[in-house]
């Protein structure tokens, strides 16, 4: 038989092809697996920043908040207060904008969006990218004053004319929205000093007067975890020693808290400036001639009341009151309530003050939730 050899010359170009075929196929899988992470990677960056950024938007509106303006607003859907809207992020991180509503007596919901600087700045197609929504539930947190009498006190209580300390629950003339009268208070709430009553003055509560050897120092400048100082620093009024005569200022039928004699409205509850109750921060002994005021007063020296000043809240001198009163006296001399002077117990006027004028934070419990 005759062989026939077999011609098998090009066969290493064919598969030399077909290698470098297959390789650029894996090298370009490869390429785009690899590209894909790389975005993948990216995105999730950009989303974990812009999700710092709106949760350090939510933070800086709690640290931020001014109780005197938004504790009392009306709830939702009556109103909302606009955040930002591009407020810049702590570090230049990015930018935040959103809304808080008052959902409830005590409770806001922060509402905040907050996009990465590159989203920000559109850089992505079409204006997109990495942003994220959150929301923070938070509440007032009342200052925790302790004040379980109308009047506490570290020295001698002496009282005559027709003073009159009283210890029973009381509305405020004219305040139609405060809860039930609670049960009824000590009149005086002091160390184990005297009460002397002399005239017609009388303390009633229950009991009229209760010793309690725990008040000291401290009873009247650290008040849970908030200080005098603290109180004295958020202050929205910081008036010096002298004679004052204060009332509420309306211009254009708005209440007008630049004016500094202006400390709110309570003996109108339905006037502009019914909602407005100021920390006022005396920052020497002060003499108050008329009208009214509300809020919480400190006064660093003594206060004197003439006529028939009344204000309604907490103050930290002897006074005219609707509320509760606490008047340190460290070197035990007198605290004297004379003439027609009256200091009346009010849960109502104490947890009103509180509300309008404490700051808020985020509910322990279902206090942030991350939205669509």
């Amino acid at each position: 038989m005759k062989r026939i050899p077999r011609n098998e010359r090009g066969m290493a170009l064919a598969v030399a092809i077909f290698a470098l075929v297959v390789v650029g196929a894996l090298v370009a899988g490869a390429f785009f697996a690899g590209t894909q992470e790389q975005r993948v990677g990216e995105n999730q960056r950009r989303v974990q920043t812009s999700f710092g950024v709106a949760e350090a938007g939510a933070q800086e509106r709690v640290l931020s908040w001014d109780a005197t303006s938004m504790n009392r607003r009306p709830q939702y859907p009556a109103d909302s207060v606009v955040i930002g809207p591009n407020a810049n992020a702590p570090n230049g991180t990015g930018s935040y904008g959103g809304y808080s509503y008052r959902v409830g007596p005590n409770l806001f919901l922060i509402d905040v969006t907050g996009r990465d600087n590159a989203s920000a700045a559109g850089a992505i197609a079409g204006g997109g990218g990495a942003r994220q929504r959150i929301g923070m539930l938070t509440r007032i947190a009342p200052v925790q004053f302790g004040i379980r009498a109308s009047l506490t006190t570290q020295g001698q209580v002496a009282m005559s004319g027709n003073a009159n300390i009283d210890g029973a629950d009381q509305i405020p003339t004219g305040w139609a929205s405060c809860d039930p009268p609670g049960p009824a208070q000590a009149g005086v709430r002091d160390q184990g000093g005297n009460v002397s009553e002399t005239g017609n003055a009388t303390v009633l509560g229950v009991p009229p007067v209760v010793n309690d050897p725990t008040i000291n120092n401290n009873t009247f400048t650290t008040f849970g975890g908030a200080t005098y100082a603290s109180l004295a620093a958020k202050a929205n009024l910081v008036i010096p020693a002298g004679n004052y005569t204060t009332d509420p200022v309306v211009t254009n039928g708005q209440c007008d808290n630049t004016v500094l004699t202006n400390w709110g409205d309570g003996e109108n509850p339905n006037a502009p400036c019914a909602s407005y109750f100021p920390i006022i921060h005396a920052t020497g002994t002060i003499t108050l001639n008329n009208t009214q005021g509300q809020g919480i007063l400190l006064v660093d020296g003594d206060l004197n009341i003439q006529g028939s000043y009344q204000l309604f809240g907490i103050g930290t001198t002897d006074a005219h009151f609707w509320g509760g009163v606490m008047a340190k006296n460290a070197d035990l001399s007198t605290q004297s309530l004379s003439g027609r002077a009256t200091l009346n117990f009010s849960s109502c006027a104490i947890l009103t003050a509180l509300q309008a004028t404490s700051p808020i934070s985020m509910m322990r419990s279902r206090g942030w939730a991350q939205l669509y």
